[in-house]
Formats: structure tokens, sequence, C-alpha cells
């Protein structure tokens, strides 16, 4: 009777397994059903934002200028850090590891001789030229190279250091500090100069063994390395200065022609030291403009900024005179400029010189420029390009950077035939 009854519940046990199963199998082929349907209805709806979120991104981000850079300025208040074109270096070689004393002992022999191994050398302090650098704000005050390793047991010399490579701009001069006499110049990419010295590794005492003395209980110290200090000086700080009378809208042009913050205000003398912007065009050139400190009178006397100003303009490859037509006589503010070149190095007009128009937003502005371009004609100064911009809109600064691009191509191309 037992036996009948368990036969009979295994029977309805499978049954209603059975059962299950057919259901499980209905679901889940109307399951898949909908579940193709909703995906293909997905796909399509994905799709259409996908294409219309990269026609939203193409009229976002397209560049209005071709000449201008994608990329957002900050919008935090803090000005640009400070530019350093000059830098005192205190510099170290690293020092030399120690000497090792040691003897080896062997089962058969425990006193087999010395082993200890000479220590390894230190690491030189270097100056290499780089054209990813582009100012002395990075150098330290004070450099120190890496100590190499004490020698070992069973006659293993420790490891030499690494050198300690230091990256400067290209047309950086270095300088004793003691004779303020020039040592090197670093004008092309990639070029070093030893700085200091790193100090030779010490001799172990294995180097000691001799017929006399079998058993050499003294080893070397590592030695240390040269301490020397240096000048860095940039020959080059850009390749384009804006020069002008202070208040003249260079601080504004910058900042609109370069991601550069410096410090803008409608007082004089708001640049006190250079402030350097870099312009990148389409094919990833990529060029300097310097705001220099502006220049007033009888500057060439060291009135005002006097001589620290003259000796930033020599160091730029061509000149941009930017002149306020906001003022009365624009001209007189080209011909004092050019007098105080003169009279503090003649050879400075000798570089390319261009003028930009600046404020040309303002009143009367450009009744002003046709003004000013007659007295360029009748001061046989006609030779002279003249742009006019707003700093403050933005105004043609597309026609100044065109016109900037060539000059460089111009100067890069003189200079490989001069180089011929």
């Amino acid at each position: 009777m037992s036996l009948i009854s368990h036969v009979r519940k295994r029977i309805i046990l499978n049954r209603f397994v059975s059962v299950i199963d057919l259901s499980l199998n209905v679901n889940n082929s109307i399951t898949t059903e909908s579940f193709i349907h909703s995906n293909s209805s997905n796909l399509k709806l994905s799709k259409q934002i996908k294409t219309e979120n990269y026609q939203q991104n193409v009229e976002k981000y397209s560049p209005a200028a071709p000449l201008r850079s994608l990329k957002k300025k900050s919008s935090n208040d803090n000005y640009a850090t400070e530019f350093i074109d000059y830098k005192y270096v205190h510099v170290q070689g690293g020092k030399g590891g120690d000497g090792m004393i040691c003897f080896l002992q062997l089962w058969s022999n425990p006193q087999a001789g010395p082993s200890g191994g000479d220590g390894g050398h230190g690491g030189h302090v270097i100056f290499e030229a780089s054209k990813n650098t582009k100012s002395l704000n990075h150098i330290k005050s004070k450099y120190t190279g890496e100590q190499g390793e004490n020698g070992m047991r069973k006659d293993m010399f420790g490891k030499n250091a690494q050198h300690m490579i230091i990256s400067v701009p290209i047309g950086t001069l270095v300088k004793n500090a003691q004779t303020g006499q020039i040592v090197a110049d670093l004008y092309c990419d990639q070029m070093k100069f030893l700085a200091a010295k790193g100090g030779s590794g010490g001799k172990g005492n294995h180097y000691f063994l001799s017929n006399k003395n079998r058993h050499p209980n003294v080893a070397e110290i590592g030695a240390q390395g040269e301490n020397n200090k240096w000048i860095l000086e940039m020959k080059i700080i850009a390749h384009a200065g804006l020069v002008g009378f202070p208040n003249a809208g260079k601080s504004t042009l910058l900042s609109a022609l370069s991601r550069a913050r410096p410090k803008v205000a409608s007082y004089p003398f708001t640049t006190l030291k250079p402030s350097v912007g870099i312009v990148q065009y389409e094919d990833m050139e990529q060029l300097s403009i310097a705001d220099l400190p502006g220049i007033i009178p009888e500057a060439h006397c060291n009135k005002g900024l006097g001589l620290d100003f003259l000796k930033h303009i020599e160091r730029c490859v061509c000149l941009f005179f930017v002149i306020d037509m906001s003022v009365d006589n624009p001209f007189e503010q080209l011909r004092i400029l050019m007098n105080e070149l003169d009279l503090y190095k003649s050879e400075l007009l000798q570089k390319p010189i261009t003028i930009i128009a600046n404020k040309m937003d303002m009143d009367d502005s450009h009744m002003k420029l046709k003004i000013f371009q007659k007295n360029l004609d009748t001061n046989n100064l006609s030779h002279l390009k003249v742009i006019p911009v707003s700093g403050k809109y933005g105004n043609n600064l597309t026609e100044l950077l065109i016109h900037f691009r060539e000059l460089y191509d111009s100067q890069n191309l003189n200079n490989q035939n001069n180089d011929e």
C-alpha cells in the first residue's frame, strides 16, 4: 500500500513540473518578443538622440576663428604667474658612494682576502635647452645631485646615481655668478651644459690589497660633488614684444590673443614685469607674445622703469608698437617710442616692426587713424604695416595673427638661408 501511494505521488509531481515548464516557456516567448520590439524602438530613438547631440556639439564647439584655441579661459580671478627671465641658481653634484670594508669567508678558507666593493659615482647636474620650456618660473634656487650607492660585499660595486637634468628655455645664457662672464649659450634644442659634476665613488678595501698588506682594513669615502653658482638669463623671451605707452591696452590685447591673464586696470604702470602668452595655430605651431612694461619719455635715462624695460625689448625677435588711438595725437606716441629705442640702442629699430592701432572702438578713432597714416607718409615711415584692432572687443585680431605667423615664417626662412 505504501509503494502504490509513493508511485501516485511521483506521477502527480511529474505532471505538476511539466505544467510549470510549459507556462515558463510561454512567458519567455512573450517577454523576448516584447524585448526585441522595445529594443528596436530604443535603438532608433538612441540613434536620433546621438545625431542631435552631435549636431549640437558641432554647433557649440566649432571654432569661430581658425586661429584661436578651442580651450576656454580659466574663470578664476587669479592673474597669470609672474614671468621670470633671470634666476640665481646654486647647484651641487651628487656625493659618491663610500667604499666597503669586508673580508671574504669561505668554508675552506676563512681568511680569503678583502672583498669590499667600490662606491658608485654621484650624479651630475645638467642644464638642457628644451623647446617645450618657455620661462624660468620652474627653476628652484638650489639643486643637489643624487648620491651614489655604497659598495657591497663580495666585490660588488655600488650603483652609479642618475644624472639630474634641468630643462631651460632655448636661448638661455649661463653666467658665472661671481664674475658675470658668459660660460654657455644654449641656443638650440637639447643642448646641454654640465652645471655641477658628481663626486667619484670611494674605493673598497679590495683595491688596497698588495704583497705587503694582505688584509687591508681601509676604504675610501665617496668624494663630494662640485659646488657651483650660476646665473641663468633668457636671451630671447618671446617671438614678439608689445611695446607702447602705459595704459595703451597692451595687457588687454595679450589676454585677447592668448590664454594669458595679465593684470588689467585703468591706471598706468599696471605691468611691472613681462607677461608672456602663447598663441597656438592650427598646425600646432606655438608662438609667444610678451606684454612689456610701459615706456615714457627719457626712459633711456632710466626714468620710469627705464633700462629694465629696454632690456626686455632687446630680447624679442620682432616688435609690435601698440598705439592708443583714443589720445589726441597718436603719432606723437610712435615718435617718442622710436626715439627712445634709437637713443638706447639703434640696432633695436632694425628688428621687424609692426604698428597696432589699438582702441579702434573709441569715438573718432577712424578719423585719427587716417591722420596717423598721413603722418607716416610725410615722415618716410609708410613701409611700416598698420593693423587697426580693438583688444577690448577682439576686432580684427585674425589679421594680426596671420601677419604674426607670416613674420615668423619669413624670419625662419632667413635664418635657414644664413646658415646655408
